[in-house]
């Protein structure tokens, strides 16, 4: 019956039409001859960007040759000996296939606990061809370092950054469209429903603001469910709920699971630090919240130094906070879109601090964070933190990134430029 079931599955994909795509920045290899692999946190857009690849596929090989399977799929709840069923079916709907041309494309497969052995045998066995996906770092760092390690490239998957977002939009620009007075008020309305809503690709088609909230709560009860409850085995829901809820509204800021210890004491409720550790691990190896280490040449010190905490999408903020202060959206908003740029990046913390070190190689460049520079205090703060971070990385320039102010400043030899958000990422 089971066996009955998949080939369902397989066929009716098959003949489906795909939905609409729009591409990504992201681009997959296609014949790598490695197991490709994306994890990142759910909804981030891992699915199309498959449908992506199978759209291509179709356009030189035939459907019959593609095998998609969601283990989402509510039909579909194996345990890890009736994987080979997959294969069992293809071969009796197509006797004279040969698996080594087929393409398989497996979508949230952790959700098999033991599937990294069935995968091995596939690529040491059947085909190369193999694509692969999940929503916990854990199954890129755990399964896929220790039973795939040196068969695998993998990829991690984000919600849209700003330039995609806008394509998504409709809206494709280039760094000269911001001398364009119609494109650039365009642009500046949509960085406003980015900064306050996010990037996950659902919801730029989504106008109505209630039902965006709904979306992206649902998205936070999926993820607080299925990937860390689920997954982790945790019991205590009303500490897992407020510790998530403390988290995130912790954003830009150093994280102290010793305070929140305290809260929950204070209000009667028994657990250990221990715990509290392993739940903020476990948020971050679902891509809820990302950890920002403060820079030290030493990679001990940079391991134990207090961390800054950042949520990997403005939206899921406003799923579970009444959150305003719009100047650590913007902080969080740079933070994703840094990451995505540099990949390498930290936090300095001398006698002042600076938001952002980025590092392209071995070149740091300097960001700090303002939503307004308004008044002279303000300014003269931020302007000495980025000049201390420019000595002390031997820089000569820096950028105080706002939401909507322009200007260059030259002091002790160090050129600061001021520059919107909104600019400053359509060139990015």
């Amino acid at each position: 019956m089971r066996k009955e079931v998949l080939k369902e599955v397989i066929v009716s994909f098959q003949r489906r039409e795909l939905p609409q795509v729009i591409s990504r920045d992201l681009r997959l290899p296609i014949d790598s001859g490695k197991i490709v692999t994306l994890v990142g946190v759910r909804r981030s857009g891992k699915t199309y960007l498959l449908y992506q690849v199978i759209k291509e596929l179709r356009e030189k090989v035939s459907p019959e040759n593609i095998v998609y399977i969601n283990f989402d799929d509510e039909r579909l709840e194996f345990k890890k000996e009736e994987l080979n069923l997959i294969l069992e079916a293809y071969r009796e709907l197509y006797p004279d296939k040969k698996l080594s041309e087929v393409y398989f494309f497996f979508d949230e497969i952790q959700n098999v606990e033991g599937w990294e052995k069935f995968i091995k045998r596939i690529y040491e066995v059947e085909t190369k061809r193999l694509f692969i996906t999940g929503s916990s770092s854990k199954f890129l760092s755990v399964e896929i370092a220790t039973a795939l390690r040196g068969r695998t490239v993998s990829y991690e998957v984000y919600p849209l950054s700003f330039l995609e977002f806008l394509r998504f939009k409709g809206l494709r620009v280039s760094p000269t469209d911001i001398y364009d007075v119609e494109v650039k008020s365009k642009v500046k309305k949509l960085f406003e429903e980015f900064l306050i809503w996010g990037g996950f690709p659902e919801l730029a088609f989504v106008e109505d603001e209630e039902l965006k909230l709904r979306i992206l709560q649902e998205y936070f009860e999926v993820m607080l469910f299925r990937d860390l409850v689920e997954r982790f085995g945790l019991k205590n829901l009303p500490v897992v709920k407020y510790f998530l809820k403390r988290a995130v509204e912790s954003v830009s800021s150093p994280f102290s699971v010793n305070n929140v210890f305290n809260e929950l004491r204070s209000a009667g409720y028994k657990v250990s630090k221990d715990t509290l550790y392993f739940l903020l691990d476990a948020a971050e190896s679902v891509y809820l919240v990302k950890l920002l280490e403060k820079f030290s040449r030493s990679v001990l010190k940079r391991e134990l130094s207090q961390k800054k905490l950042y949520v990997i999408d403005n939206g899921l903020i406003n799923a579970v906070s009444f959150f305003k202060d719009r100047g650590k959206l913007l902080e969080n908003l740079l933070f994703r879109e840094l990451l995505l740029s540099y990949g390498k990046i930290f936090f300095y913390k001398g006698k002042k601090e600076c938001d952002f070190v980025a590092f392209k190689g071995e070149k740091p460049f300097l960001f700090q964070v303002a939503y307004t520079l308004e008044e002279e205090k303000t300014l003269k703060r931020e302007v000495g933190a980025l000049i201390e971070a420019c000595n002390f990385f031997s820089q000569k320039e820096g950028l105080i990134i706002t939401y909507d102010e322009e200007k260059e400043i030259e002091k002790d030899g160090i050129k600061i430029k001021i520059v919107p958000a909104w600019k400053f990422l359509m060139s990015s």
